[in-house]
């Protein structure tokens, strides 16, 4: 059967001609992938207010539906960082069964906009916006886990982020000093790893010597998170430290498959959740096609299909509200560890979820033991390598348009929440665009001798733009009897219909002063407008008369 649309996977050509060698570095990626996205989906779900398998499981079939009907290569699909603020306040408002509802819906939103073609749409938003957003997501990631890291005893975490800072104040007698440190042990670890194994570490050039380069070249490729995870998990069991772990707060983590779940669906509860089912559709688009282009950077394999990614988005954040989970997107972090793994096509982000399928079903008893704190330090590595704090720094170097866009944002985030950001941000832009198009346009007064008025048209006359053609109305209705005016256009590149309107009001004032009016040396798309418009007839009529 023939779609109305353009639907090819990637997977479907990245399969022709594959052969033992790429299936060898798509295994050793995937799993490599699979044991980083551990401790993030687990930690991801949590600070989202709900279970860890709800992370586990998105991280599963979510990476296995986007890596099957992608259009990226290497991009990795589940749980993000940037939907923790998003899906906390949904669920704090609406509740777990909306949620659902909401995260099915952005779903099919997000495979129409697939279908009709809008990925590229998505890169039209302006990067002020995406890094303000961007910055401001990581500050209410890290403010979240501040709970936690401390070990504070707060039974349940606003969402607002002043009334969190609130609430921390209020129970700050309760912190745990033994959290405390296994949170900043966490953080501290995360950020040292990477450097013990640089090429000119002087612990890797230590243990550069025939024995033991073997144990150095693995420690080297072993992630942080899941080294952090581990040593720190059995430390906090060992010393039989006072901290609260997942078993302690969720119980356990079911080791069978998760069930089907059919939630309650009727068309009056959609109505009530448009807005978070825009923000969630807007937020993974976003989120899923940015990555992409980072992959497309980072890696030689072909340029991603934007329309193709976010109709496996759809499909993927449709299925798992279905089985109990989050919204998913495409993830930066563990998609440029299965590049520089040496993954080379969405085999290894099948071979992802596979691995964490099989940790799941075979292991799930052990991750009662995790400290929360530890996964708490976790997510605020994850929140500073979100950030792109050094933006801050460089303000100075940018347009007050620039700086407006990304503080705006920025801190519309932080007080109110994503969508009132994006949504303000665009309309700032929009208006900030329209200010210096409108800056663009010129009329230039040509003196002369024959006592013709006589200007010069320059740039694009449109809505924004119109007020500039007052002086010229102006200079006819104070002028002589029978004005002669003549609009030079050879250098007006675009006409809108307000720009017509202004020139047809012009002409009013011209024939009013029983003058007339010349538009030469038109480009061809002002021609157009003003042969469509009519003017060009109302122009030749007049000029027959006179």
């Amino acid at each position: 059967m023939k779609l109305p649309f353009l639907f090819r996977p990637r997977l479907l050509d990245d399969l022709r001609g594959y052969d033992r060698t790429r299936f060898t570095r798509d295994l050793g990626a995937g799993v490599t992938v699979g044991i980083v996205a551990l401790p993030l989906a687990m930690a991801f779900a949590i600070a989202s207010g709900l279970k860890p398998e709800a992370g586990l499981w998105t991280a599963i079939i979510a990476g296995l539906l986007i890596s099957l009907f992608g259009g990226s290569s290497v991009q990795i699909g589940g749980p993000a960082g940037a939907f923790i603020v998003i899906v906390y306040g949904i669920l704090e408002r609406y509740g777990l069964a909306n949620l659902m509802i909401a995260t099915a819906c952005a779903g099919v939103l997000l495979f129409v906009m697939g279908m009709l073609r809008l990925g590229r749409l998505v890169r039209y938003v302006p990067v002020s916006i995406v890094i303000g957003f961007t910055n401001g997501i990581a500050v209410l990631i890290a403010a979240s886990q501040v709970k936690d890291w401390l070990g504070l005893a707060i039974p349940k975490m606003p969402a607002d982020f002043f009334t969190q800072l609130k609430t921390i104040a209020a129970h700050i007698d309760s912190f745990n000093p033994f959290a405390f440190v296994l949170g900043a042990t966490c953080v501290l670890g995360l950020f040292v790893w990477p450097r013990l194994w640089h090429a000119r570490s002087p612990v890797r050039a230590a243990m550069d010597i025939p024995g033991i380069r073997q144990a150095s070249e693995v420690g080297a490729r072993l992630p942080g998170p899941v080294v952090a995870l581990v040593t720190l998990t059995l430390a906090a069991w060992y010393f039989a430290l006072p901290v609260e772990t997942i078993s302690s707060r969720f119980g356990g983590i079911p080791s069978g498959l998760p069930a089907f779940v059919l939630p309650e669906f009727s068309w009056e509860t959609v109505k009530l959740l448009v807005t978070p089912t825009l923000t969630i559709a807007l937020l993974g688009a976003v989120e899923s096609l940015l990555c992409a282009r980072v992959a497309d950077q980072l890696s030689t394999a072909p340029r991603h299909d934007p329309n193709q990614e976010l109709m496996a988005q759809g499909i993927a954040n449709f299925v798992v509200p279905f089985f109990g989970g989050m919204p998913a997107t495409g993830t930066i972090a563990r998609t440029v560890t299965n590049i520089r793994a040496g993954g080379t096509s969405p085999v290894a982000g099948i071979v992802h979820a596979g691995t964490l399928a099989l940790v799941v079903l075979l292991a799930a008893p052990l991750a009662l033991l995790v400290p929360l704190s530890v996964l708490a330090g976790i997510l605020l590595f994850v929140a500073w390598n979100m950030g792109e704090w050094r933006e801050f720094a460089h303000l100075r170097r940018y347009s007050t348009h620039y700086r407006v866009l990304m503080l705006g944002t920025f801190v519309l985030t932080v007080v109110f929440d994503l969508t009132v950001a994006v949504q303000v941000g665009l309309v700032a832009a929009c208006v900030l665009f329209i200010q210096k198009m409108g800056s663009l346009f010129s009329v230039e007064r040509v003196v002369n001798d024959s006592g013709l008025l006589r200007y010069k048209l320059y740039g694009s006359l449109f809505f924004g733009a119109t007020a500039k053609i007052d002086p010229v109305v102006q200079a006819v209705e104070t002028g002589p009897e029978r004005p002669d005016v003549v609009l030079d256009a050879l250098h007006l590149v675009h006409l809108d219909t307000s720009g017509l309107d202004a020139l047809r009001q012009l002409h009013k004032a011209v024939l009013l002063r029983q003058g007339t009016l010349h538009i030469e040396n038109l480009q061809q798309q002002p021609r157009e407008v003003i042969e469509r418009g009519g003017l060009v007839r109302e122009l030749e009529d007049k000029h027959q008369d006179s």
